[in-house]
């Protein structure tokens, strides 16, 4: 559609309203014509050249305004009107008007449409004010001044009313914007220009009525005040203009590119009044288009349909011009010619575009090399499938969701004899072969699945949320039969053997432990001949192992390889350290460090458990003596294996050493695990009473994880409970883990009994088990584990000034603190006398 096509379409909607206009004008004048005065034809002769003077000069000097394409004008035409119509009858002013908006618009070309519009509207105008001015009995002889400039204010509100009600719509019909925006625009500037029209009217009036030599005033005194006008409403353009512009660029600082675009094309519609506006980027070959009311298109440049119209274009390029980016374009229905204002506004609005398309698009590239690379990490290069890294990363965290519906196992497939393919073929048909494996794995697999390539031929697919253990067989068995069918390689047939492994998640020892078993039963698959094997205990060859540690114990006793680290539990309101966790480790001087996990069973079957819980015990109240003597009073807590329990010469062995390093009792505390064997046998409630009647300390250690939480507690006597570090590490996404906290807090608290919570990993985390009323807490947020010096220079050091603190107070001393309802420190204090 051309441009001449669009104006002949607005003119075709705004004829009938023209038309209207045109009709009643020219009824005005018919009735005017008829109702001329039939006497004073010779005053009457003069005054014709007078007012058609007057009302063509009141529409040629007018201030423009500019709304889209189309230029509007603010006149002074009534305001010659009313003039006119104090001092000469109305129906020659009505058709004098009329001449001389005919003779105005003539002399300044106007479109017939606008010139027929612009007769018939004043035409109406002069009839209503006209009107008015009879309805008070104009003119009277007896009036005072004040009856005059009521009469006058009236008919000229008339005026001003009718011109508004008339231009509004029609101005809204041809630019397309609502007539209540029209309405509020510069609401204030016509204000101002109708009171000073009005002085204008009212005084030129009450000069004439003075002497008529004074008419002479009036033209300089109406110039004077149209330019003052013209000044005031050129400044505030200017001020919202540069205020428009201000906030446009501002909305452009965002780092998003389609949002850049799109608040570049409506913002740019407004703050040029463009009809349509369109941003074109050239290395990316694409173009949005639209204008203040959304984007009607953004696609590739070659496909955007064609738009018409008058452009006013500005290239996107930097201060220095070089950089070029792309063009923005400013469409018009009509013939535009920006002033100098409004081009400088472009150009900056171009540079600043330019700018936050660069830095979108800069934001964009890293955004996508960081996605990258973090897929990289995490996927094989080859088959695009998981790597090692990101399988031991999900299953780790599925393995802690404890509140996760289901049962998670784990299948490792290996593909038999592919060392053949490699050595026949080539490595280029080995690589084709592992692509197509991994290909068949990913559509067998379920969605909630994770496929993982570990390396060479390994494979490994994570099974998460079964209905029960024995599904994950049948679940192998689909994934293996999938690999049944010949691949194509090269134009070969090839038919791969694949060796699964299936195993179940353990209790502990997390995907290491998972992958390992997994392992060892696909290795059972191997030997045994079968294409699936499911871990058995009984068949893990990984007791081998075991055994030759068993071996080496009465060596690691005698040389004191076993060592001790002191994990420190803190006052979660103070930060204060005020006991310290001793654990084991073997320091192997083979294997390096050896993890309890892998030693604590074979010296509890080994004879050698009184030697090692002696050495361990030995070595924290050491430490706890150490710690003493430099100024820091810190109890220790010892875990003690079950088997201990049932020795009833251990509280004895317990006590004799606590007075061969000169500590009270209630300097350690003993750690006791859950179990079916605390709660079944009477010489383990023997053993405790005498520690707990001695002055040691118990403690239930990973409260909640046990079989029997709640009968433990009404035979063991303890005088602590220590939540499990799982319930901890889920209690901010699991409801589940967060009742189980409250619900051990509250038992504390009925039982006199402090709580102490493990796995503290996070401010969060320490604020919200405050806040619930656990008084203690231990985990990395305060410190790993640490050798029983480095703890005592930690102890030195303190925090924020404060020796003997590892974190931070939450609240300032002598701060009020408002606690949760029902909140209060449950028990007596930790590790403080009975």
């Amino acid at each position: 559609m051309t441009s001449q096509d669009r104006q002949t379409g607005t003119d075709r909607r705004l004829r009938p309203l023209v038309g209207l206009v045109v009709v009643l004008a020219g009824i005005a004048g018919a009735v005017s014509v008829a109702h001329l005065p039939n006497y004073g034809v010779l005053a009457a002769t003069f005054l014709w050249p007078a007012l058609i003077s007057l009302v063509t000069l009141g529409f040629i000097v007018k201030v423009r305004v500019r709304i889209r394409s189309t230029n509007h004008h603010i006149a002074w035409t009534e305001t010659a009107i009313v003039v006119g119509l104090a001092v000469a009858p109305s129906p020659v002013v009505i058709l004098a008007t009329g001449f001389g908006v005919a003779i105005a618009t003539t002399l300044i070309r106007l479109p017939p449409i606008k010139r027929w519009f612009g007769i018939g509207k004043n035409m109406l105008v002069a009839t209503a004010a006209g009107l008015v001015l009879q309805l008070f009995q104009w003119p009277s002889t007896n009036w005072d001044i004040t009856s005059t400039i009521v009469a006058l204010t009236a008919a000229y509100l008339a005026a001003v009313l009718l011109d508004e009600l008339v231009t509004l719509p029609v101005i809204a019909m041809a630019t397309g914007t609502s007539l209540g925006k029209l309405f509020r625009e510069d609401w204030d500037l016509r204000l101002i220009a109708t009171v000073t029209r009005l002085i204008v009217i009212i005084g030129t009036v009450l000069t004439i009525g003075t002497d008529i030599r004074m008419l002479l005033a009036v033209p300089p005194l109406v110039l004077s005040l149209h330019l003052f006008y013209l000044t005031r409403v050129r400044s505030r353009t200017e001020q919202q203009a540069w205020q428009r512009l201000a906030q446009t660029t501002d909305a452009l600082n965002v780092v998003e590119l389609d949002e850049v675009l799109t608040t570049a094309v409506t913002r740019a519609a407004e703050l040029f009044s463009a009809d349509e506006v369109e941003v074109e980027l050239r290395d990316a070959a694409r173009l949005v288009r639209g204008n203040s009311d959304g984007i009607s298109y953004d696609g590739p440049t070659a496909e955007a349909p064609d738009a018409t119209g008058a452009v006013v274009p500005a290239p996107l390029e930097g201060h220095d011009r070089s950089v070029d980016v792309g063009v923005l374009r400013l469409r018009f229905r009509g013939s535009v010619q920006l002033n100098e204002r409004e081009r400088y506004t472009l150009r900056t609005f171009a540079s600043a575009l330019c700018t936050a398309v660069r830095n979108a698009q800069a934001y964009a590239e890293l955004a996508r090399v960081a996605q990258a690379h973090a897929h990289a990490a995490a996927h094989d290069a080859l088959t695009g499938l998981a790597n090692r890294r990101h399988l031991l990363d999900e299953g780790n965290e599925q393995l802690h969701e404890r509140h996760a519906d289901g049962v998670t196992a784990l299948v490792l497939i290996d593909l038999n004899h592919f060392k053949e393919v490699n050595d026949t073929l080539g490595h280029a048909a080995g690589d084709q072969m592992l692509i197509r494996v991994a290909e068949r794995l990913r559509a067998a697999a379920r969605t909630d699945d994770l496929v993982a390539r570990l390396g060479g031929d390994e494979f490994a697919v994570l099974l998460r949320t079964l209905p029960a253990p024995a599904v994950a067989a049948h679940r192998a068995e689909t994934l293996l039969a999938a690999l049944h069918e010949p691949f194509d390689i090269e134009g070969m047939q090839i038919s791969v053997e694949a060796s699964g492994g299936i195993a179940i998640a353990p209790a502990a020892g997390g995907m290491v432990e998972l992958l390992r078993r997994a392992d060892v039963a696909m290795y059972q698959a191997k030997r045994a001949g079968q294409r699936v094997a499911t871990y058995a205990p009984a068949r893990d060859t990984a007791d081998l192992g075991r055994l030759t540690l068993g071996g080496e114990l009465p060596r690691a006793v005698a040389d004191q390889e076993f060592v001790v680290n002191f994990q420190p539990i803190v006052d979660l309101g103070t930060g204060e350290v005020i006991a310290a966790e001793a654990l084991a480790r073997w320091r192997h001087p083979t294997h390096g460090m050896i993890d309890p996990l892998r030693f604590l069973e074979t010296v509890e079957r080994s004879g050698l458990l009184p030697a090692f819980a002696e050495a361990i015990l030995d070595q924290a109240l050491i430490a706890a003596g150490t710690w003493r003597d430099a100024g820091f009073d810190v109890p220790v807590a010892v875990n003690v294996s079950p088997r201990s329990l049932l020795d009833a010469r251990f509280p004895g062995a317990v006590l004799a050493r606590l007075r061969a390093h000169d500590l009270p009792p209630d300097r350690l505390m003993l750690e006791l695990t859950e179990t079916l064997t605390l709660s079944q046998l009477d010489v383990v409630d023997q053993v405790l009473t005498r520690l707990r009647d001695s002055g040691v300390r118990l403690a239930l250690d990973d409260f909640g994880t046990g079989y029997s939480s709640l009968s433990l507690l009404s035979r063991i006597p303890v005088h602590e409970l220590k939540i499990d570090r799982s319930f901890v590490t889920a209690m901010e996404s699991s409801a589940e883990a967060a009742a189980i906290v409250r619900s051990t807090l509250d038992l504390g608290r009925s039982l006199n009994l402090a709580v102490v919570a493990e796995g503290v990993e996070r401010d969060p985390q320490r604020l919200a088990l405050w806040e619930l009323g656990c008084v203690a807490g231990q985990g990395h947020l305060f410190a790993r584990p640490l050798a029983a010096g480095a703890l005592l220079a930690a102890l030195q050091r303190g925090t924020a000034g404060r020796p003997g603190h590892l974190a931070t107070a939450l609240h300032d001393a002598g701060a009020v603190v408002r606690l949760p309802p029902g909140r209060r420190q449950g028990g007596r204090g930790r590790h403080q006398p009975a």
